[in-house]
């Protein structure tokens, strides 16, 4: 796994979303956080904090039950969760997040690829993702999950 911090596309995008969601959510009960910030998964919705088993750092993820929120971070599974690709992101490690967020019962998953400017959504069906087209530029996304959440694909890729 390579540590090094993520580049200046990764960043523009992050900050870009993350005020497109914050901007959206104000006045709501749900929250977006961006990394660091840690996502500690339990299997099936244990919530109790000696079985959990996955510490994830999306992205950004929102939350909607304050319940899941303590000092160090979350606890359970975010209603959202968004990664945006990097260049040193492994195959490997986008299946293996992607496992790990359908198993964990994360309601929506965006992948973001900066470098072809297009993202994906996948929405938990019955414990199982499906997947989007890929949503390019000149397109609108919407939610599932944050009801009436709608940006435009270019808006996510503006510097």
């Amino acid at each position: 796994l390579k540590l090094s911090a993520p580049n200046t596309s990764h960043q523009s995008v992050s900050g870009n979303l993350y005020f497109q969601i914050a901007s959206f959510l104000k006045g709501k009960s749900c929250k977006v956080f961006a990394a660091p910030f840690d996502v500690r998964l339990p299997i099936q919705n244990r919530k109790k904090d000696d079985e959990v088993t996955t510490v994830v750092q999306p992205d950004l993820c929102v939350i909607c039950d304050p319940e899941k929120l303590d000092a160090r971070g979350c606890c359970g599974a975010p209603d959202l969760v968004v990664e945006i690709l990097s260049p040193g992101n492994s195959k490997t490690e986008v299946q293996l997040k992607f496992e790990v967020y359908e198993e964990a019962g994360v309601k929506e998953y965006w992948i973001i690829n900066p470098v072809e400017q297009n993202l994906i959504i996948y929405t938990l069906t019955n414990g199982k993702y499906t997947g989007s087209k890929p949503y390019a530029p000149g397109e609108t996304i919407a939610s599932t999950v944050l009801i009436g959440l709608e940006i435009p694909v270019e808006q996510i890729f503006e510097n």
